[in-house]
């Protein structure tokens, strides 16, 4: 073998005998150092005063928040405390929202009734703001926990039942036709054929609601909500206090990346065939 590795792959080096590949590490490499990059530039502009630290307290500041918001809290709840309640109207939402939306989508895909009176609805919902249907919201449901939640799951409705329908208008005539031959009847082609073929459809679906959830969270939160992050990063706005204000948008992301993440993994785990397309 050569000592020069692969010659045709030039990012393959010789490791014990065998090339090693570093393309599918070259995104994780080039993300870390583009996240270490710009908190080099974060704390440049801080300390030298290119930017008030009122507006863009340093890392440092930042990251003693974060232990402080672990161990004391702010605004009578602990860091985790607020994560906590967060993510319980997330998930609460999703599955409200995911319950309507994956048998909106199948109606969609598969009955011209269902998608005369499901698909405009679901039209009218994706292009507003939640900002928009928030008061009408707090109007009829008052500004308790479920006004809350249904702020959030309105915001995943229109996401998870689009891809739902796109998935399981993906399944080809001949799949169709071959479970027909063997006397398959419509709930048996629905329930074997077009649901797992439509199931990286429907995961992708559910990756963006969350999203939007993420998104729409701290609008929910804005009214009369006592703990939460949404809460939390509003509360402390309005007192300029900066550096909770970043921790609490940081916390949101990485719980944000972490189920996209794990979401990712469930897709190469239950749908491995999907990445082949």
């Amino acid at each position: 073998m050569s000592t020069l590795g692969d010659r045709t792959n030039p990012l393959s080096l010789p490791v014990a005998g065998r090339s090693f590949d570093w393309r599918p590490w070259v995104p994780t490499i080039v993300g870390t150092l583009t996240t270490l990059v710009v908190i080099l530039f974060w704390h440049l502009a801080s300390t030298n005063a290119w930017v008030s630290p009122v507006f863009l307290p340093p890392p440092a500041k930042v990251f003693r928040s974060f232990i402080g918001l672990i161990v004391n809290g702010y605004v009578d709840s602990t860091l985790f405390q607020h994560a906590g309640t967060s993510l319980a109207r997330v998930f609460s939402a999703l599955f409200f929202a995911a319950l309507f939306a994956i048998p909106a989508g199948i109606l969609i895909a598969t009955s011209p009734v269902g998608r005369g009176v499901l698909d405009p609805l679901i039209e009218f919902l994706r292009p507003l703001p939640p900002l928009a249907y928030l008061p009408l919201v707090i109007i009829w449901f008052g500004i308790g926990e479920p006004s809350k939640v249904l702020v959030i799951a309105l915001s995943m409705i229109a996401p998870i039942a689009i891809s739902t329908a796109s998935g399981v208008r993906s399944a080809s005539e001949s799949q169709i036709n071959a479970a027909r031959s063997f006397g398959a009847s419509r709930f048996q082609v629905l329930t074997n054929v077009l649901l797992p073929g439509a199931l990286p459809s429907i995961i992708t679906g559910i990756r963006i609601a969350l999203g939007a959830g993420w998104t729409t969270l701290v609008a929910a939160e804005l009214v009369a909500a006592s703990r939460g992050l949404g809460y939390m990063i509003q509360s402390a706005a309005q007192f300029l206090v900066t550096d909770v204000v970043i921790v609490g948008i940081l916390v949101i992301a990485a719980l944000s990346i972490a189920f996209e993440t794990i979401l990712r993994l469930l897709e190469r785990v239950f749908t491995p065939w999907s990445r082949h397309r």
